[in-house]
């Protein structure tokens, strides 16, 4: 069941994407071999400085064990410290549910799809930083010079290059992390 829960994660994420302006292109989708790992790999993302977001999907489902409570901590706190320490936004995506029903739901069921949910608050966050970050250089340029601007046109938006990221046509260059295995003790 983990796999059809992370396809239909990964098919949400890329559809938000897409829809607002990435590449299909510049959509990158790295495995890991389960939840707990993501983590890891959304580091080596994040340091890589390749992309405007990284995007961290999966499920961890609850079991009989204590073992749910721990895999669910390390992964939270593994991307929040991700997002902490990068200058990149990290989505999570990762479902932590009691049951297979509840992952299904969450997962382009009844409950829409989280992945697709996950990736647009990664697109809005790219985007709210490119603005924060441009509004700070372009108001210490006018400040210098005496003259206060109360806005920057989105237009002006700067872009990473284009071996780093797609252009303002085609929108942020983002990743996909996922587990390839579903948690369940």
């Amino acid at each position: 069941f983990n796999h059809l829960i992370s396809i239909r994660l990964i098919d949400g994420a890329r559809a938000a994407l897409v829809s607002h302006g990435a590449a299909e292109d510049d959509i990158e989708l790295h495995w890991v071999p389960g939840a707990f790992e993501i983590p890891q790999a959304a580091r080596w993302l994040a340091a890589s400085g390749r992309f405007d977001a990284i995007v961290t999907l999966g499920s961890v489902i609850r079991g009989g064990t204590p073992h749910f409570e721990y895999v669910c901590r390390g992964v939270t706190d593994g991307v929040r410290e991700i997002m902490r320490e990068f200058d990149v936004p990290v989505a999570f995506g990762v479902l932590t549910t009691d049951d297979i029903d509840q992952a299904l739901a969450r997962a382009g069921g009844s409950d829409s799809n989280k992945g697709f949910e996950v990736a647009l608050a990664a697109v809005e966050m790219a985007r709210l930083g490119e603005r924060i970050r441009f509004d700070s250089e372009s108001t210490k340029k006018w400040f210098s010079t005496g003259m206060i601007r109360s806005s920057v046109p989105a237009a002006r938006i700067p872009r990473r290059s284009a071996t780093e990221s797609s252009d303002a046509a085609t929108g942020p260059r983002s990743t996909i992390s996922r587990s390839s295995s579903t948690t369940s003790t």
